[in-house]
């Protein structure tokens, strides 16, 4: 299990996002692994298929040595936007697999990848030859470990017909609870997979004025002024108080935000004030 759980997600540094240029995301690695973050996750989707080269590019210009990061990055879809397709789709061919790895290990600059994951689950997936894939990979060395993304329990049961599967990165947030509920968590636990979140934060600072989201910001600033901390410490803590151990992807390019949400590591509250949160985020009382 991690020492440090939170990971820096890198989704909006670039085109999607903050457009950082070269040197600001070159700032951005430096000030995250001085803080102790060194795990970074990436898609070779991220900005349209460049930010995992602009992240490349940044890290090389940087104080930061690759061999001090830990890497994370996602393969299988294809968009229309940046490549040359009719319709977004999933694609988990052994050989597309592959080319997709070894473009990422260009784009970043690095010799390997510690985490590979499958980005999202497809009707079309043959198990046995992604697992011919993924053991190619491995034993070349390329890929340090491997796991999937938004996939259901009995979807990583087929992979591991073929090979095992290390790791799953799913939402989960406050405000978004499935993977309670719908076995993920479990599977995590029952099989010594890494769990790992993204958009730990939900809805919580955007635009969402839904009676759900006004009774949950409501409790949680209840609390946060009881315990003395910032809003941001509860909504991460809610989620690593789960026995699973889940991980946060966290995408902020706020520093000083970054550093609030590492509180949240250290924070410790009883169990009872988090099923307050729970009941404001069900509508309902706890059965």
């Amino acid at each position: 299990m991690r020492q440090n759980k939170i990971i820096a997600g890198t989704m909006t540094w670039g085109k999607w996002g903050k457009n950082l240029s070269q040197t600001e995301m070159s700032k951005r690695i430096e000030q995250w692994v001085e803080i102790g973050v060194n795990v970074f996750d990436h898609a070779d989707i991220y900005g349209d298929y460049t930010t995992e080269a602009d992240f490349g590019n940044a890290l090389k210009k940087s104080s930061i040595k690759a061999e001090e990061l830990e890497l994370i990055t996602k393969c299988g879809i294809q968009m229309t936007t940046g490549r040359n397709n009719k319709v977004k789709h999933y694609d988990y061919k052994a050989s597309y697999i592959i080319s997709s790895l070894e473009q990422s290990l260009k784009n970043l600059q690095v010799e390997n990848i510690d985490t590979f994951l499958l980005h999202r689950p497809s009707p079309l997936m043959n198990a046995e030859e992604i697992a011919k894939a993924i053991e190619h990979l491995k034993g070349q060395g390329k890929i340090k470990s491997f796991g999937v993304s938004n996939f259901l329990p009995h979807q990583i049961k087929l992979l591991e017909r073929y090979i095992p599967v290390e790791a799953n990165q799913i939402q989960f947030s406050v405000d978004h609870l499935d993977p309670m509920y719908n076995g993920v968590l479990d599977d995590c636990q029952l099989n010594g997979r890494e769990a790992m979140s993204w958009s730990p934060l939900g809805a919580y600072f955007k635009e969402d004025g839904s009676e759900k989201m006004n009774k949950i910001r409501e409790t949680i600033r209840e609390l946060a002024a009881v315990y003395g901390v910032e809003e941001e410490v509860l909504v991460i803590s809610f989620i690593l108080k789960h026995p699973a151990g889940v991980c946060p992807v966290v995408g902020t390019t706020d520093f000083n935000r970054l550093s609030i949400l590492k509180k949240a590591l250290s924070f410790e509250w009883p169990d009872e004030d988090w099923f307050v949160i729970l009941e404001s985020s069900v509508g309902r009382r706890v059965p």
